[in-house]
């Protein structure tokens, strides 16, 4: 169903700048996105224009070029880095006679290549088939036609008709199955929340290496590649701080300049990680020329997906390129605002662990409380939780525990019929003290 190019097709790459020369920076991400497509470019085009084209986008001149351009070097598919409107990208086929993909387009393909959960797959084909929906028109011109011959003669219906209330059925399949999941998602994560455990979400451009720190924190396998979108879905570990407190760390997808907003609609569910998270892991790559204007990008991206107002740490990755030394910055209030590291060589990982376990300190609270004996299922939770410091039975059969949690959730303890809190002192010091590397287990 979907026209997703094959590995190894050769490419002619298209961009045009806007009211402005092509900024080649822009231009070397697209041919990144190309090549991690699978495809092979043999030749690039750019132009400048006010504005777009209705009919080619490029201008007719500009699709002159194209055709001549993709001639000559033999193109299978030309790829342009641009939103294109269902017309612009029929009339572009038919003037060229190649198969045309637009920047959307172009990710959606990523992204179904790179979904390996059962989650990830049906948010991807879902994506697709609203990007196609409006695009059917192009395959099918030459069946705009009545079904008809001996015994189908009647109203019927176009095989445009058709293909669109399968797509329709699809979609509401597809939109029914992701809400069974993520009611059963929430159902878990309610029950997590009633001791719940801060949590990181790493977060930041694409390539920018949370892969690369998320394995050298957590020591989890996670898939590195010096590629965009090297990980798609997410992946979650339960970790321990200095010093005992324990959180969930994820990583996350990277985002992108103009990251399609289906996509973006269609994995609101993912980047569930990043929206619900305790404190924000803000990786970018220190030696880009361009980082901040990623790191505004990503913020912006953030803020669609409702994560904007959740407490960040930038970790500018990479000081190896710029021969910079790892160090901590602070905000006014003395707290940890910024880390300069270099996860592939582990510089500076002391300093982010112990920049982390500052800023989740305010979330931690020692206390001792008094369970009665029948309390065995919410024990099992704060051990699970591992939020137990320390363990007495009583004569009676309560049990009296010493515990580490958010002061929420100590006041929620206090409310729950039964449960003592023998003493909750305000801590002078961090409960962590981020000496060391944080320990890692599986969530």
């Amino acid at each position: 169903m979907f026209e997703r190019p094959r590995s190894g097709e050769r490419a002619l790459l298209v961009r045009i700048g806007l009211g402005a020369q092509v900024d080649p920076e822009d231009l070397e991400e697209f041919t990144q996105l190309a090549l991690s497509a699978g495809a092979q470019p043999v030749a690039t085009v750019t132009g400048r224009r006010e504005r777009p084209d209705p009919r080619f986008f490029v201008g007719s001149g500009k699709a002159e070029e194209l055709k001549r351009a993709a001639e000559a070097g033999e193109a299978d598919v030309i790829l342009v880095d641009h939103a294109l409107s269902p017309s612009q990208e029929r009339n572009l086929e038919k003037l060229t006679g190649r198969r045309v993909l637009d920047r959307n387009g172009l990710i959606l393909d990523i992204f179904a290549q790179r979904a390996r959960s059962f989650e990830g797959k049906l948010e991807v084909e879902l994506a697709q088939l609203k990007h196609i929906g409006s695009r059917l028109v192009r395959g099918w011109s030459h069946l705009e036609r009545q079904k008809g011959g001996i015994g189908m003669r009647g109203p019927g219906e176009t095989q445009l008709e058709s293909d669109r209330r399968l797509i329709a059925q699809r979609v509401r399949v597809l939109t029914r199955r992701l809400q069974k999941i993520q009611q059963q998602r929430e159902t878990g994560r309610q029950m997590r929340a009633e001791i719940p455990v801060p949590s990181l979400a790493l977060v930041g451009y694409t390539n920018a290496g949370k892969s690369t720190l998320f394995r050298a924190l957590t020591g989890a396998d996670a898939y590195v590649a010096n590629q965009l979108f090297a990980t798609l879905d997410p992946t979650v570990r339960r970790i321990t701080l200095p010093g005992g407190t324990a959180v969930v760390a994820a990583d996350t997808v990277g985002f992108i300049r103009e990251l399609p907003h289906e996509l973006v609609a269609a994995f609101q569910s993912t980047l569930t990680e990043a929206r619900e998270a305790t404190l924000l892991l803000h990786v970018i790559d220190a030696s880009d020329p361009r980082r901040d204007e990623h790191i505004a990008q990503v913020n912006e991206v953030l803020a669609e997906i409702g994560a904007d107002s959740i407490p960040q740490i930038i970790v500018y990755n990479k000081i190896d390129r710029l021969q910079r030394p790892a160090a901590i910055e602070r905000d006014e209030a003395g707290l940890p605002s910024a880390v300069w590291i270099c996860a592939e060589k582990r510089l500076g990982l002391d300093l982010l662990a112990s920049a982390i376990a500052q800023r989740l300190s305010r979330f931690a609270r020692r206390a001792r409380v008094r369970l009665p004996a029948g309390a065995g299922a919410l024990r099992s939770r704060l051990y699970a939780a591992k939020a137990v410091r320390e363990e007495r039975t009583g004569d009676d059969g309560s049990i009296e525990l010493s515990v580490e949690l958010p002061e929420a959730e100590i006041r929620a303890l206090e409310r729950t019929a039964g449960v003592q809190i023998l003493e909750a002192p305000q801590p002078d010091i961090p409960c962590a003290s981020g000496e060391a590397y944080l320990e890692s287990r599986s969530a």
